[in-house]
């Protein structure tokens, strides 16, 4: 039982990773850091608590948060800036994942299946939902949804730690909206077929 749990958990801080990287992944080093749900000491992941890697994802949300001043949420959605977000999402959650499975000794490879699983989902869902949301804001309504992803990335990490079955739930959300987006693309293609 404990390992299923603890496949949610990395299945669940995957998916917030896949939302946005850093912020769920400080969230997790101190939750780790004050033994509340995960507890990477003793492991092979033990650096995913101490400051040199919690640094690094300061320093990484950051850079994003200057890109996104410099140039918009836009380039973050679609492009290189997706890449290398999507590409630091995967590291993360993998880090994480193997870390998650590792606390209480569990198949490391699962862990890392499971929050990769999840960040990819993330990353496939949640970057056209915000672009498709910001595209109907004015400015300065679309200026707060940088918040608001970083918040939903920060509540899904908080529940799939300290609550790992509630990742299912993140997960079904995840996958209601990259399910409700391809839906969105193609009622907007039928409807070009019909104005022929």
């Amino acid at each position: 039982m404990d390992t299923a749990l603890d496949i949610l958990q990395a299945l669940g801080i995957g998916a917030a990773a896949g939302i946005r990287p850093f912020l769920p992944a400080l969230l997790v080093g101190a939750l780790a850091s004050a033994d509340l749900g995960v507890d990477f000491d003793g492991t092979d992941f033990a650096f995913l608590e101490q400051p040199p890697f919690l640094v690094a994802m300061i320093v990484g949300l950051v850079l994003v948060d200057l890109v996104r001043r410099r140039s918009g949420e836009g380039p973050l959605d679609a492009g290189p800036g997706l890449i290398a977000l999507a590409v630091a999402a995967l590291a993360v959650a993998g880090l994480m994942g193997a870390g998650s499975l590792a606390d209480r000794d569990g198949p490391v490879i699962a862990g890392i299946v499971a929050a990769l699983a999840g960040a990819a989902l993330a990353v496939a869902a949640v970057p056209p939902v915000f672009a498709r949301v910001r595209a109907r804001l004015d400015k300065g309504a679309a200026g707060l949804l940088p918040l608001y992803r970083e918040a939903l990335a920060l509540a899904a990490a908080a529940l799939a730690v300290l609550f790992p079955p509630l990742a299912l739930v993140v997960v079904a959300g995840l996958v209601f909206l990259l399910l409700g987006g391809r839906r969105r693309e193609g009622e907007k293609y039928a409807g070009l077929r019909i104005l022929r």
